[in-house]
């Protein structure tokens, strides 16, 4: 796992899943799920310099860590990902709530992954009740107006 600033260098850090998502719970747009990811993860900080983020293009999996709900620089690295034709895996995890879920979705990410804690204050239902992401999105009716 990669920990604090991006390495200047443009081999990306690569972790193997050691199994430390036991403890954790995966939410999918169909509830709670078990992790069935068996790729090599890059762990990326939330304070990752964006311009640091082409050198990931060919990653197989990428979790961006929030390290509290209200630090949303994950959602921008997540959707710059994204517009730079990133297609593989990506996770957020830490401490998203199931009020920032669909935001999640529209930015980019294909799942969340929460502490069996959170799981347990915030139930499956909750995170399905935002499951439809693509619903109530006010940048696309902005853009239908257009």
């Amino acid at each position: 796992m990669v920990r604090g600033p991006v390495p200047a260098h443009p081999t990306p850090p690569l972790t193997q899943d050691t199994g430390d998502t036991a403890m954790s719970v995966i939410v999918q747009d169909n509830g709670f799920t078990t992790d069935d990811f068996d790729g090599i993860w890059i762990d990326l900080p939330s304070d990752t310099d964006p311009a640091t983020l082409t050198q990931y293009s060919n990653a197989e999996g990428i979790r961006i860590d929030f390290p509290s709900f209200s630090d949303g620089r994950g959602f921008t690295l997540a959707r710059l990902l994204r517009l730079g034709g990133y297609k593989g895996q990506l996770r957020a995890r830490g401490h998203v709530i199931a009020d920032q879920y669909a935001m999640a979705r529209r930015a980019g990410f294909d799942e969340v992954e929460i502490s069996a804690e959170l799981a347990a204050r915030q139930p499956a239902a909750q995170w399905m009740f935002r499951a439809e992401w693509t619903a109530n999105d006010y940048q696309s009716r902005l853009r239908k107006r257009a």
